[in-house]
């Protein structure tokens, strides 16, 4: 025969668009061209994931859910302010090291919804040292405990624009703080978005002893006849703060 090696047939795993599911077929084959196809019921590990990363490639909103980017966010502050002694995990670098960060968990799947439903954040936190993770979460940290004692979420989108991470509280919730939280071991201060009662966004500032002494007055005067049950000291860095209304305390 002239070209034996297409009498070879060889496994191939190949994405199904409209099945959403990876599909395994044997293909004899001259070079790309192939000569014939046949369904296969079972696919090498390898190459299911060989497939499977492809895919992801192909359809990478599949990869960079909200806790993913969260993730990437907190990574991006620190490269920004600490430099390249941390791990480059852009859209790009993690699509090209799906390999070495990925694709060891992908273990009994072939569906991209199943991909969807993996703790991905935990598996790119595991790529870093054990020491760097410790690092990691506390120079970065998830939360952080306002004046009325409740520890609030970070939102650290904003961080892949080059951007500080979110604060958003009530504004009654900040009576007495002073001082401008940070990040990063002092360096970023956090942006924060004082809330009305209905979770509106009174002011956005990085000034707080500013924002009491020149913006507050402004926002009780209009706020006080609007949310009448909700506290409006003239002096609100001496009231207590509070995530309840009058009645409550």
């Amino acid at each position: 025969m002239l070209y034996p090696s297409i009498q070879q047939w060889q496994p191939r795993a190949t994405w199904s668009q409209e099945g959403g599911r990876l599909v395994g077929e044997e293909v004899q084959a001259h070079g790309r061209l192939a000569i014939a196809k046949r369904p296969l019921a079972h696919l090498p590990e390898e190459a299911i994931k060989e497939a499977l990363l492809n895919a992801l490639r192909q359809q990478p909103e599949k990869l960079f859910g909200d806790k993913l980017q969260q993730l990437r966010g907190r990574m991006a502050l620190l490269r920004e302010y600490q430099g390249e002694a941390w791990p480059d995990w852009s859209e790009k670098a993690l699509l090209a090291t799906l390999e070495s960060w990925l694709a060891p968990y992908l273990i009994d799947i072939n569906r991209l919804s199943q991909v969807e439903k993996l703790p991905l954040e935990r598996y790119l936190l595991n790529s870093l040292a054990w020491e760097a993770q410790s690092e990691f979460e506390q120079l970065t940290p998830l939360t952080l405990k306002v004046p009325s004692g409740k520890q609030v979420g970070l939102d650290y989108l904003p961080c892949l624009s080059q951007r500080p991470p979110v604060l958003a509280l009530k504004l009654q919730e900040a009576f007495g703080w002073q001082v401008t939280p940070t990040v990063v071991d002092g360096a970023v201060a956090v942006m924060i978005h004082l809330l009305s009662p209905a979770r509106r966004p009174l002011q956005v500032t990085q000034d707080l002893v500013s924002f009491w002494q020149q913006g507050y007055p402004e926002v009780r005067k209009e706020m006080r006849g609007r949310y009448p049950k909700h506290p409006w000291p003239e002096d609100p860095l001496t009231a207590p703060a509070t995530a309840h209304t009058k009645r409550k305390g």
